[in-house]
């Protein structure tokens, strides 16, 4: 079986573009593996949507991850993973990593204050998916807040702007304000990544001392590795990706942004 299944695809789907930041940390830390990307582009935010849609979207996404013959199906959204990955893990015939549980586990390394904050969607932020991920590991405090401009800024590219830095420092000013010990940041959304700069600029400023940022794409990126190799199912090949979206808005702009790179051909399907 492990023979069968070297040369297929890893899937991995996302609201948006945001899920790129993942791909992009795949294909550093697995660069011979094939990839099948699909940004449900068309039906974005899932933030601010109900759980009932999230989970049924994501069935959507994942059917057709499946029709792609993926051996591997990552969840980079974070409000996907944290509504729908329960339920999907039990139904699905290959195995699924979402970002909640690797960004937990990453986090709880890292952390030596066992004082943890976690940023993200308002969907991410209310499902408390974080706060129980990381409790379930060990005994630590967990803040959250919700930071929904930072979206439309790493959109614009503005990941070094003043004006993003001042707005990362609103918002963390009111999680500093609910602890301010923490010396761990999760950045619980695909799209955080590429504020990193700013992000770390305006935590330095407001807790008076760097904060480690703890970036889900790299646990994910991590953790697929770790499952394939337990599985047998590590490539050996030239790797490649194939990229999807349900609507072809701002693609150009934007996939290289989160990709770093030009993603080639991306087509438009209907889901």
């Amino acid at each position: 079986m492990a023979a069968q299944m070297d040369g297929k695809p890893i899937g991995v789907f996302d609201s948006g573009i945001g899920g790129l930041t993942v791909v992009r940390a795949l294909r550093r830390a697995l660069p011979a593996e094939p990839l099948v990307y699909l940004g449900d582009t068309a039906r974005l935010p899932y933030g601010n949507k109900s759980p009932e849609t999230v989970r049924r979207y994501s069935r959507t996404n994942v059917s057709f991850l499946l029709g792609r013959e993926v051996k591997l199906v990552l969840i980079a959204c974070n409000t996907a993973s944290a509504l729908a990955l329960p339920e999907l893990a039990g139904e699905l015939p290959v195995p699924v990593l979402g970002a909640v549980e690797p960004g937990a586990r990453a986090a709880a390394r890292a952390t030596r204050s066992r004082r943890i904050g976690v940023i993200g969607t308002l969907g991410t932020v209310k499902s408390e998916a974080y706060v129980r991920a990381i409790q379930a590991i060990g005994d630590f405090e967990v803040v959250q807040h919700a930071c929904p401009l930072l979206v439309p800024l790493a959109e614009e590219g503005w990941t070094d702007d003043p004006l993003t830095v001042a707005i990362a420092e609103r918002y963390l000013t009111e999680l500093c304000a609910k602890q301010r010990d923490l010396d761990t940041l999760v950045l619980g959304c695909t799209h955080y990544p590429i504020l990193k700069p700013a992000l770390a600029q305006a935590a330095a400023k407001v807790f008076g001392r760097p904060l480690t940022l703890v970036d889900s794409a790299d646990a994910m990126a991590a953790e697929a590795a770790a499952v394939l190799a337990q599985r047998g199912a590590l490539a050996s090949g030239a790797g490649g990706l194939a990229c999807f979206v349900t609507d072809h808005a701002r693609i150009t702009d934007l996939a290289p942004r989160f990709l770093g790179e030009d993603p080639g051909p991306v087509a438009v399907v209907d889901l």
